[in-house]
């Protein structure tokens, strides 16, 4: 491997790495909420920039717009390093790399002082990216989890707790699946109080 190879590679990465971490920051629930009611999401509910906080201020039509762009944003960055690097990237290390980014942004965005989201639907949409089918099957899974639980937390942590298995299953890189392992102990990371409020009983149930 030589020098200039290496300097390539890491050049890529760190570009990589920054495009998604800022294509996560765009805060589009916050922007979303500002626009029509002038509110900071921020302040409001759990405090969070995620869509179920959306749907507290501006009700389930816009819950599932916010949750949409946010797959969107999850799976844009994906998709270009998966595009751009097509050629010299067999083992998927550039869209992981931009998984990891992407997610980060939205829960740590630099546009609203680090305080965003949970990543959900931004995750979600990163393994949409990466394997489609895999993708699919969690969203299918989050849905029904939280249909019959009425627990959005609930059906996100079991979804994202479940897309390690999904990617072998569904024969991805070893890379795709490592990323899963990270991104759900990431996004369950983010829903600790969550997970407290679900153990005495104390979680917001779906209306």
């Amino acid at each position: 491997m030589t020098s200039i190879f290496i300097l390539k590679i890491t050049l890529i990465s760190l570009f990589t790495a920054l495009a998604a971490y800022l294509i996560g920051s765009i805060p589009t629930g916050y922007i979303i909420v500002k626009a029509k009611t002038g509110q900071d999401i921020r302040n409001i509910g759990s405090g969070s920039t995620g869509a179920t906080n959306v749907k507290r201020v501006l009700g389930k039509k816009w819950f599932f717009i916010v949750m949409l762009l946010d797959a969107l944003k999850g799976a844009t960055p994906v998709l270009i390093a998966k595009y751009l690097t097509l050629d010299y990237d067999s083992i998927g290390l550039f869209a992981v790399i931009a998984s990891i980014f992407v997610i980060v942004g939205h829960s740590k965005p630099v546009f609203l002082q680090f305080k965003g989201g949970k990543s959900v639907a931004s995750g979600v949409g990163t393994i949409l990216a990466l394997n489609i089918f895999a993708g699919l099957s969690i969203a299918v899974i989050w849905g029904v989890i939280t249909y019959i639980s009425k627990y959005v937390s609930l059906g996100s942590i079991i979804a994202l707790s479940l897309s390690p298995v999904l990617m072998y299953y569904f024969k991805s890189p070893i890379c795709y699946i490592a990323y899963c392992i990270i991104a759900a102990l990431y996004i369950i990371y983010l829903h600790r109080e969550n997970i407290k409020r679900l153990i005495n009983g104390t979680e917001n149930k779906v209306r």
